[in-house]
């Protein structure tokens, strides 16, 4: 039992049925992504009396499972949720770290303070992650550019009907190993430009990491795949077809010069860590980056004049991925015979290389687990 500086002890009911060794190997040869998930799930209850008193309580590791919740549940009727995404890595030693914890889980707590939820402390968040995969640290895979996923989430779990923030909520952690995101080898995508659907409005929920942007997003995604593109693009159609972000990834664009320009968070985008990692990464690169608003005109523009030469996504599934190719049934910016960019590629390796331990981690990001 591990008690924290805020008082809540941490308990242990593992699952006394883990996969086989045989399972775990075969999964961890073919992991997906989101496919597969380990044997435990960490877990902290949060209650509160109509008077004020109470917290976070009752925190315990127990065997992955079914969740049970009353029909009436707040989350079930107006979506009172939010999540996050991070993922741990086997370093060469056998090691086991994270990466950038802390901003997972500041954004977390920009997110519960969004959706009315209550914050959870920072040591709070980082230990149950530590204490997740402590119990299963056999599903961190070792492979090239694999990872044990790492899924936070916050729902209201109070069984009541009124309109207002619920009472009691439940903090979850629950892990699933991955490979590459798209699958296969790292090649530029394609992307669909949404025209018809908008990602958040102007004083939404779109710098909020939460599961009603991701269901909205889901009809335009779908579109895309109708039209064999790999994600869709957003734009805010009131402010000169500015680009905001992709349906779960920011953009960057690498200009001639070197310097790169990402948009500039509006609050309908939401402030990805890998984002931010990103922007210091290439300044110690010594390059000049520029957080600003850039149309798709600006866009077309330049690929067309040779004024942007690479265009990628980032997000922490995919970590970084080339564009090849935007397009809707009247537009087409880019080449489908596009190979990912050198800017790109070296930006990939050296983030890649410091959540893997093979680059000197120069910032702290790492966090060790095990």
């Amino acid at each position: 039992m591990t008690q924290t500086a805020h008082g809540v002890e941490f308990s242990q009911q593992l699952s006394a049925t883990p996969k086989s060794a045989e399972e775990r190997t075969a999964i961890l040869a073919n992991p997906g992504f989101g496919d597969y998930f380990t044997d435990h799930t960490a877990v902290i209850d949060y209650s509160v009396t109509a008077e004020g008193d109470g917290g976070w309580h009752n925190a315990r590791v127990e065997a992955y499972g079914p969740i049970s919740l009353d029909p009436s549940a707040a989350v079930l009727h107006y979506g009172q949720e939010i999540f996050e995404g991070l993922k741990a890595y086997r370093h060469a030693d056998g090691s086991i770290w994270t990466f950038r914890p802390d901003a997972n889980a500041n954004r977390l707590n920009r997110s519960a303070r969004r959706l009315a939820l209550p914050e959870l402390p920072e040591e709070l968040f980082l230990e149950a992650i530590r204490e997740l995969v402590a119990a299963d640290q056999e599903w961190v895979p070792s492979g090239d550019g694999e990872a044990l996923y790492l899924r936070p989430f916050m729902i209201a779990t109070e069984a009541f009907l009124g309109v207002r923030a619920a009472r009691e909520v439940s903090f979850r952690v629950i892990a699933s190993p991955a490979g590459n995101y798209f699958g296969g080898t790292l090649k530029p995508i394609s992307i669909w430009i949404s025209r018809e659907y908008a990602r958040a409005g102007r004083g939404g929920t779109g710098a909020a990491k939460c599961g009603g942007n991701y269901a909205a997003s889901l009809i335009a995604q779908q579109e895309a795949e109708a039209n064999g593109c790999k994600q869709v693009l957003f734009l805010d159609q009131a402010n000169d077809n500015a680009v905001e972000e992709l349906g779960g990834m920011n953009l960057f664009f690498v200009m001639k010069d070197g310097s790169l320009v990402t948009p500039a968070l509006s609050g309908t985008i939401l402030e990805g860590v890998t984002r931010m990692s990103i922007l210091q990464i290439a300044k110690d690169m010594g390059r000049t980056v520029t957080e600003r608003k850039i149309t798709l005109d600006e866009w077309r523009d330049g690929v067309a004049s040779g004024e942007i030469t690479e265009v990628f996504a980032s997000g922490t599934a995919a970590v970084i991925t080339p564009i090849g190719v935007l397009r809707d049934a009247t537009e087409f910016i880019g080449s489908e015979d596009a190979t990912p960019g050198e800017t790109t590629m070296a930006i990939r390796e050296q983030l890649l290389g410091i959540q893997t331990g093979t680059v000197e981690d120069q910032h702290g990001w790492l966090t060790r687990l095990v």
